[in-house]
Formats: structure tokens, sequence, C-alpha cells
């Protein structure tokens, strides 16, 4: 049973390389992304999709996202 034990501890460093190689790339997420998730939040505001009581949220959510959307804009100009 100790040499079982010795084998598994040796194959797991080399299945750790694999691993490490399958991993997904990091997702991608740019400016663009944000400004249409800007866009869909007023599409869905206008069309009634949000509850009275998560108004709120949504609304200082997005202010911020405005606010980091224009300071951006001002940035590249």
């Amino acid at each position: 049973m100790t040499e079982e034990v010795q084998n598994q501890e040796a194959a797991a460093p080399a299945a750790a390389p694999q691993e490490a190689a399958a991993a997904p790339a990091a997702p991608d997420l740019n400016i663009s992304d944000l400004v249409a998730l800007k866009s869909i939040v007023e599409v869905a505001s206008q069309r009634g999709a949000f509850k009275a009581a998560e108004l709120e949220a949504v609304g200082k959510t997005f202010n911020k996202l405005n606010t980091f959307l224009e300071s951006v804009a001002k940035k590249e100009a």
C-alpha cells in the first residue's frame, strides 16, 4: 500500500502542467462591452424590465458606469 501512495505522489506533479495548459484564457472585457451594457440597461429601463424596488440599485450602477465611461472618453480625447 505504501508503494501505491508513492506512485500516486510521483504521478501528481506530472498531471499539474497538463491541467494548467488546459485552463481557458481569461475573459476579455473592454470599453465597447461596457458601452453595450450601458445601452442594454437603457433599453431595459425604457421597456419596464425593472421593478420599482430595483430602480435605485439599477440607477446607481448605471450612473457609476456612465461616469466611468465619460472619464475614459476624456482620457482618450
